[in-house]
């Protein structure tokens, strides 16, 4: 794909341009935002909110860094803003809430044991609540600072870092309870 012959064919109206972009990008930004929607229905819908927003500021790309990167912030953003529209009263609600962020939370590794697949981990994920799955995905994933998703989600830092431990201990006790049933099958011979 010529990016620059695409992108001015779609900035023309040029449908097959159109076409071109979208099949190009469509299997990268929809596992984009799969990880910050409860399922697949609801990241098709941040999927193409993103792509209206990426064909409507086309014009704006000005080709000085990735393409690709500049069209999987405009989804990140889709899916904040997505949550931003859906989630008002749980965000505010999450930073009425008191919770102590305990330091020793954000050393430990939450590394995915090897014997549990990438699809159960993105279901866990996907379980979490809204909130806690957005910061998770814009810290972890998208390696935004609190800083910068406290500005994206209208909360302030620390209850960005308090959600975010929140979301690592969950899907810690998640993946214990994988571990225990896995241990159980295996000492049962099944």
């Amino acid at each position: 794909m010529n990016e620059k012959e695409v992108i001015e064919g779609c900035i023309k109206g040029n449908e097959r341009d159109f076409k071109t972009f979208y099949s190009h990008f469509y299997g990268k930004m929809f596992h984009a935002c799969v990880r910050y929607a409860k399922d697949r229905e609801e990241a098709k819908d941040i999927v193409q909110e993103g792509f209206l927003r990426v064909f409507k500021n086309l014009d704006q790309f000005d080709f000085k860094g990735s393409l690709e990167g500049w069209v999987r912030r405009v989804m990140v953003n889709s899916a904040i803003n997505h949550y931003r529209k859906q989630m008002k009263d749980i965000i505010n609600y999450m930073e009425d809430d008191k919770v102590v962020y305990l330091e020793k939370h954000e050393e430990e590794s939450y590394e995915s044991p090897e014997n549990i697949s990438s699809e159960q981990l993105l279901a866990m994920v996907q379980s979490l609540t809204p909130v806690y799955r957005t910061v998770f995905n814009l810290s972890v994933m998208e390696g935004f600072s609190h800083k910068e998703i406290s500005e994206s989600l209208g909360i302030t830092e620390s209850t960005s870092r308090s959600n975010l431990a929140k979301a690592r201990i969950k899907l810690q006790e998640m993946v214990n309870k994988q571990l225990v049933k896995i241990n159980t099958h295996e000492a049962h011979g099944k």
